[in-house]
């Protein structure tokens, strides 16, 4: 498939065709669930009618709310969602090593390596494609995210994994208006002033004014706040 001419024919559609898309062009392809855009996505694509797969990470670091919201989630559209975890060895030597909060003094990325990178690398190898919600208002890092590209951080059962960005051309409005208009579940935490949620010691609430990004791994630079899921945002940028 031509990855670019895909996503310059997709450019300017609707999340719930670029969506439609994808899962009619891959069989072996799932939604990264975490969030209010990737439940959103879930909610389109139970709008569809046909088949489709979900998987979400378990760092063992969540906040309760947020194993709530999985549940929530999983009984209200019947969906058996993928939890996939990292290796305990891994996860122990870590915490042997430097405790449970390393990354406030060496960075967020050898923890995030651990605890998502791993496990998702390993989900990732199984698919030719993935989707997921990510936004070009979210942060510096995603300001360039087309609708479909070349995964150049993993690689997929065959090589080279497509990755699906419906939501890139939404703003934070766009999802929150069609999460009320279509009744869909989020998490409690963004009645808290919670905006983009990660794990519990590296997530904190946002004032009013702040950008939602601000709230996640705050003792960092702004433009390196990705936590390697989509690790080619950076790569782009170097």
């Amino acid at each position: 498939m031509d990855v670019e001419a895909l996503n310059q024919e997709l450019a300017k559609a609707s999340p719930r065709e670029i969506l439609k898309t994808a899962l009619e062009q891959y069989e072996q392809i799932a939604i990264s669930f975490s969030g209010a855009e990737d439940v959103a996505l879930i909610a389109m694509a139970s709008s569809l009618k046909v088949p489709f797969k979900v998987f979400t990470l378990d760092t063992g670091r969540l906040h309760p709310e947020t194993y709530r919201f999985i549940d929530r989630v999983r009984e209200h559209y019947g969906l058996d969602i993928e939890i996939l975890f990292p290796d305990t060895q891994a996860v122990q030597d870590l915490v042997s090593r430097k405790g449970l909060f390393s990354f406030y003094r060496d960075g967020h990325e050898e923890c995030c390596g651990i605890r998502k990178v791993e496990p998702l690398r390993r989900k990732l190898s199984t698919l030719d494609a993935w989707i997921t919600g990510q936004r070009h208002d979210q942060s510096p890092t995603r300001t360039d995210v087309p609708v479909v590209q070349e995964d150049t951080a993993f690689e997929g059962r065959n090589g080279p994994l497509v990755k699906f960005n419906p939501m890139a051309n939404w703003s934070s409005k766009d999802v929150w208006d069609y999460i009320r208009m279509m009744d869909v579940p989020y998490n409690e935490l963004h009645e808290k002033g919670f905006i983009s949620i990660g794990c519990e010691p590296c997530t904190r609430a946002v004032l009013p004014g702040q950008h939602e990004r601000e709230g996640r791994w705050w003792w960092e630079e702004s433009t390196q706040k990705e936590c390697g899921l989509h690790a080619d945002n950076l790569i782009a940028r170097d």
